[in-house]
């Protein structure tokens, strides 16, 4: 496939028409594939201790983000060259490169999700890519470089797990099961939270890492899942996945989630129904 010769289909068009989508997920499937194979996974496990920072108490980094951020925007530049590029990584050093997310077109790189269980030497982790236009994510990614499986979704068009479409669906448990992401929750409010869902939901630990977790509700393995954070490279491929898998991803208070939206708080779940029922308990 010729890339660049794609990329100057796509320069002038302000909205990507969904042929365009359709063809770019072979070759972004390729390069998430190519950076976890050539430098994500050599690294795992054998991370140097000068190789793990700190970006901000409790916020992790290591040199294979960094990496891993490099190669993905070098090739995501070839192949959409009037896209501009927003790495967590680029972001968290010029918090500024977020202003704007919601005109034009946009590509969001989360290099390495669940960076925490990385430089641990554990799982889950990830590697995760949203193409953005105009404020709508119209295509997300979600690669497992340990278990190989990549989900992905085009708006209006499906979410797939390694080319096959799925469609989420709860655990069935009497309870639903719920992944609360406490971590930058303050002590009271975790306690607020773990009250109102005592003997109405069953509690599980979060994977700390969205690109886990998404999955986990599309698939049956939980039901609903809170997160404190919201941070639009780590939630837009997920919520669309989610999404177009017939789940919902929206505020607390019920309104839509939007990228360029900075507010604390987002409530998942593998159905709209699931998705009341959470909020009522939780928030209501």
């Amino acid at each position: 496939m010729d890339l660049r010769s794609d990329a100057r289909l796509y320069r002038d068009q302000r909205r990507l028409p969904d042929v365009s989508i359709h063809r770019l997920d072979g070759p972004v499937c390729a390069l998430l594939r190519k950076t976890a194979i050539d430098i994500v996974l050599p690294r795992f496990q054998s991370l140097a201790a000068h190789e793990i920072a700190e970006k901000a108490p409790g916020d992790i980094v290591t040199v294979a983000d960094k990496e891993s951020e490099a190669r993905l925007s070098e090739g995501l530049a070839n192949l959409l060259p009037a896209a501009r590029i927003v790495g967590e990584e680029a972001s968290s050093a010029d918090p500024e490169l977020l202003e704007g997310i919601d005109s034009g077109r946009v590509w969001l790189i989360d290099p390495i999700d669940g960076t925490t269980n990385f430089s641990e030497g554990i799982t889950p982790f990830a590697l995760m890519i949203a193409l953005v236009v105009e404020g709508e994510t119209e295509a997300g990614w979600i690669y497992d470089p340990v278990t190989l499986r990549m989900c992905h979704a085009h708006r209006g068009h499906g979410a797939f797990v390694d080319g096959k479409r799925i469609a989420a669906k709860g655990t069935g448990e009497n309870l639903p099961v719920t992944a609360l992401g406490m971590h930058f929750l303050a002590i009271e409010r975790r306690a607020d939270l773990e009250a109102r869902a005592k003997g109405k939901l069953v509690i599980v630990p979060i994977p700390r890492c969205a690109g886990e977790q998404y999955p986990r509700l599309a698939l049956g393995q939980n039901d609903i899942s809170l997160f404190e954070r919201a941070l639009p490279y780590d939630h837009a491929p997920g919520a669309l996945f989610l999404a177009e898998a017939g789940g919902k991803t929206a505020r607390p208070d019920g309104s839509a989630y939007c990228l360029s939206d900075r507010r604390p708080g987002l409530l998942s779940a593998a159905s709209p129904a699931l998705w009341d029922l959470a909020a009522g308990i939780l928030f209501g």
